[in-house]
């Protein structure tokens, strides 16, 4: 009788607990294969075709879909300085939302050269500049270790061997690398009321916030990693290097303002000091490739455009930046 009722109670307990048992299991296992769904939708946001990297410096180059031009006059001129190096990696960044497909043309640039980033949730717009540097930003600190992130445009020359060997070699540099912002700083331009620079959102002050401008400049690992931690939060002013000023200016940064780096709207002429230079053309940045590699120097001959200055930190922004000096380059 007492083994009649175990047969029959564990008889009871088994068609009652095996359907739990089935039902948790397979909630279990399409919870997980939910997860591993929803894991993987932030990186649909971006066109991954790379794998991992880890070195010292990540150049990401915001470009347009028809600079395809400018794009091969960096591969053919600048970025030979450090060809075959794992330290450093550069991107050429693009946007292609609203484009139902890619052209031909790029499809076989990102099969022949491997160096494009595809975002397609971004406009390829001015006005869509900085959400462009931030999912640029957010795609290179999650796929790519690095020590420093340099960012610069597709009409910018760099002298990216030099200014690696600079941040190799240059101690003051290395002391300051965690927080390091480098670049040529602007701490008294007026905010932008008309235009394609128009800022609608721009209320902490009448000055934009000291910023290094747009052509080239150097962000430590540090720096770039809050922002993309942040990115959510942050207010996208019209202009990205005002916007990446603003977001870092209440952060304990070391901002290195370099003369070398001729990124303003205009180039100042020609230094063979330069470490950046904005506003080339191809045929400009191969004239000057060809110039390094003939005489070791950058120019075929030094001209001065208009003057330089030297950021004076210890006065209001908008004092900071006298043009008074001839011999800043």
């Amino acid at each position: 009788m007492k083994s009649t009722c175990i047969l029959f109670l564990s008889g009871m307990l088994s068609r009652q607990i095996l359907p739990y048992f089935l039902s948790t299991f397979f909630f279990l296992l399409g919870c997980m294969f939910t997860v591993n769904i929803f894991s993987q939708r932030p990186n649909e946001e971006i066109e991954l075709r790379f794998t991992p990297h880890e070195g010292t410096l990540v150049v990401i180059i915001l470009s347009a879909l028809n600079n395809i031009e400018r794009r091969n006059a960096i591969r053919q001129t600048w970025t030979k300085f450090v060809s075959g190096s794992d330290e450093v990696k550069y991107f050429f960044v693009l946007g292609t939302r609203h484009l139902k497909t890619q052209t031909a043309a790029v499809q076989r640039e990102i099969s022949l050269h491997n160096d494009i980033i595809l975002l397609p949730q971004i406009v390829e717009a001015y006005e869509s500049l900085t959400s462009k540097l931030l999912a640029s930003i957010v795609y290179v600190t999650n796929f790519h270790n690095f020590r420093y992130l340099l960012k610069c445009d597709d009409d910018s020359f760099v002298r990216v061997d030099k200014i690696f060997a600079e941040l190799h070699d240059n101690v003051d540099l290395r002391l300051k690398s965690d927080y390091l912002y480098w670049g040529f700083f602007d701490g008294r331009a007026h905010v932008k009321t008309q235009g394609k620079w128009k800022e609608d959102k721009w209320i902490l002050c009448d000055r934009y916030l000291p910023y290094a401008l747009g052509g080239g400049y150097i962000l430590s690992q540090k720096l770039v990693k809050f922002i993309a931690d942040n990115h959510q939060h942050l207010v996208r002013f019209r202009s990205e290097d005002i916007s990446v000023g603003t977001w870092l200016a209440p952060l304990n940064v070391t901002r290195v303002h370099d003369p070398r780096f001729d990124t303003e709207y205009m180039s100042r002429g020609c230094s063979n000091s330069y470490l950046v230079t904005h506003k080339k053309s191809p045929a400009e940045m191969e004239s000057l490739f060809e110039n390094i590699k003939r005489t070791g120097v950058l120019c075929s001959k030094e001209v001065r455009l208009r003057k330089s200055y030297t950021y004076n930190w210890d006065v209001l922004p908008s004092q900071c930046c006298v043009r008074n000096n001839s011999f800043v380059p």
